[in-house]
């Protein structure tokens, strides 16, 4: 509607085409419908636009003001569709439902509420502020910051509530913060919502889907979003957590692997929150009862750019949103500064450097893997090379290399991909994981005829990742004659290098660790002790650790004679293989992380 109608007010002279341009490059900028940025911008009366908009319709402009909707009526109508297509309800007569529209144009809206309701639709135009008022006063939406403010004090106070109270950035989770702590929490968030609200964009895919998100939310839920968004980014938060319990809203940042509670919210703008961000990610805000998967993409700053992966998932008392964020500026490429020692590095060179074979990085989920690869991809990409990849998601976009997004609902799968990769002339092929037999088989048989393939499993140390594919289905001659080399890998955070302070540490405990009775005796170990530039955490950052195995001859004797993961490693560290707790230790000699950090994220010896 949003060209169509700056046309017709500009032949009805009732704006310039100055204005127009003006109005349309305010909604570019931050959203809106074209009619309520010419009223902001003051280039038009609300009242005149209204009864302007009903001549060209044909259609009766009428003031809310002057009407009581009967709850029953409001029913007919979910919130979320009211507040997509911002309209709203008035009466049903017979067959015929009235609703008032501040767009009589939309023939979707019309549609989508006849299938909803079975009811014929007629259509009557109201001013958008009239609407949105309306809509806060029959469906609780639209409320300002001062009232979420209000909300979340009382949901905050309720009793039972203390495990999900508000807390500061700075502080920890679990402790109840005062009235003093959530003025500052919004004031904090405010600043960030106020420099949001001018500093990004969002990036669409379509057209239609940039109206939408124009029209569906109202400015504070919006300015809300934005700033919870805006301020991870700043941070450097890796996921934003948005949680809906019983009792309690809240937001939780995770940050360095380590997730906080960064915000609590009133539960009456639980389902606004969750619209919002599904617009932004153009998925179905209708749909509560299935997962959906979707992507944002926004500008910020002068020309920065941050995609977001969104994860709906239903749960008891609503929908838990995941984020996670992809920012390219902070994908370290640089292979030597991911966290190798002197020999791994060597070893892992070398063998992505083989003309063929396959490559295997192991690990949890959010263990480093993917910047791994992408690391390895980096230093393979060149004009000579034709590098394919089949990513679930593509989380970074890397230049030179064809990379391909899995969409399982179409039967694009890993294996599919693998299948028609070998009819592209590849010379490296990397798979975003190998999850079952078939992508294991096609996988093996591509590193045998040829190819480079690098990969990923899910598995505790490099050993076992032989075990793994074994029990597949794979046999253990293939295994043995494809995989060149198996890396397994954890991410540990780093000591705050501003507040890091030497500590006493038992040396029984040390020696319990892994370090020599002798070593022990002379360790100093460090600890962060917080401050501004950690967020008073005493960690800033994260380094890998890293287990590579090299598959070399007699490795591949015990593979085909059927032996032990613990056989198998227990040979390699013969051989000089670093375990992920000698890595570990490593990094605590060298003051980069702490004993507690290692503990953490290694098994042992």
């Amino acid at each position: 509607m949003a060209s169509r109608l700056g046309e017709m007010l500009v032949t009805a002279k009732l704006v310039t085409k100055e204005q127009l341009e003006q109005a349309l490059q305010m909604q570019k900028k931050q959203g809106g419908r074209l009619g309520s940025n010419l009223v902001q911008l003051g280039f038009i009366e609300e009242e005149e636009l209204t009864e302007f908009l009903s001549e060209q319709y044909g259609v009766p402009s009428i003031n809310l003001s002057h009407f009581d909707i009967d709850p029953a009526v409001l029913k007919l109508v979910p919130a979320d569709v009211a507040k997509k297509y911002l309209l709203i309800p008035l009466n049903r007569t017979g067959a015929t439902l009235t609703i008032a529209m501040a767009d009589p144009s939309n023939v979707f809206a019309m549609d989508d509420i006849k299938f909803l309701t079975g009811y014929h639709v007629e259509p009557v135009v109201a001013s958008e502020a009239s609407i949105k008022t309306s809509l806060g006063k029959y469906y609780g939406v639209g409320k300002s910051l001062a009232t979420i403010k209000d909300a979340g004090m009382d949901m905050m106070n309720a009793e039972g509530d203390e495990a999900f109270s508000f807390s500061t950035p700075g502080s920890e989770g679990g402790e109840e913060a005062g009235s003093e702590d959530w003025d500052q929490e919004v004031g904090d968030f405010g600043d960030l919502i106020s420099g949001a609200v001018e500093d990004m964009e969002l990036v669409q895919e379509s057209d239609d889907t940039g109206v939408a998100v124009a029209e569906a939310e109202d400015a504070p839920i919006i300015k809300l979003v934005n700033g919870i968004l805006f301020k991870a980014i700043k941070m450097g938060v890796s996921d934003i957590h948005f949680e809906p319990y019983e009792k309690a809203f809240r937001v939780r940042y995770r940050l360095d692997g380590v997730l906080h509670q960064e915000l609590g919210l009133p539960l009456e703008i639980r389902n606004a929150i969750t619209s919002r961000v599904k617009i932004m990610a153009n998925l179905d805000i209708a749909e509560r009862r299935l997962p959906q998967d979707g992507r944002i993409k926004i500008k910020y700053g002068k020309s920065q750019d941050m995609d977001f992966r969104v994860s709906c998932l239903p749960c008891l008392f609503g929908e838990k949103i995941v984020l996670r964020l992809l920012d390219k500026s902070n994908l370290q490429l640089d292979m030597t500064k991911l966290g190798f020692d002197e020999k791994q590095l060597a070893d892992f060179q070398e063998a992505i450097h083989k003309p063929y074979g396959m490559v295997l990085v192991t690990g949890p989920t959010g263990s480093g893997k993917t910047t791994t690869l992408y690391s390895a991809l980096n230093q393979l990409n060149k004009i000579s090379e034709n590098i394919m990849t089949a990513e679930d998601p593509v989380e970074f976009n890397l230049a030179g290399i064809n990379q391909v997004q899995m969409r399982d609902n179409i039967g694009l799968n890993f294996a599919s991909a693998l299948r028609s990769f070998l009819r592209q002339d590849p010379d490296i092929i990397m798979v975003g994981e190998i999850r079952d037999f078939e992508t294991a088989e096609i996988a093996v048989k591509a590193a045998l005829t040829g190819h480079l393939v690098l990969s990923t499993l899910h598995t505790n140390d490099a050993p076992s990742t032989i075990n793994r594919l074994l029990n597949m289905g794979i046999e253990p001659f293939l295994v043995s004659s494809s995989v060149i080399l198996i890396l397994a890998q954890r991410l540990a955070r780093k000591l705050c290098q501003k507040c890091k302070e030497p500590i006493e540490f038992p040396p029984e405990a040390l020696i319990d660790v892994g370090f020599s009775e002798e070593e022990s005796a002379n360790l100093t170990i460090y600890k962060g002790k917080g401050c501004s530039t950690c967020a008073n955490k005493g960690y800033k950052g994260r380094i890998a650790l890293y287990e590579v195995l090299p598959i070399d001859d007699p490795t591949r004797e015990l593979i085909v004679r059927g032996a032990s993961s613990i056989e198998i490693k227990e040979y390699a560290r013969e051989v000089g293989m670093y375990t992920l707790r000698d890595s570990g230790l490593t990094k605590i000699r060298e003051g980069v992380t702490s004993v507690e950090e290692v503990l953490k994220v290694t098994f042992g010896n």
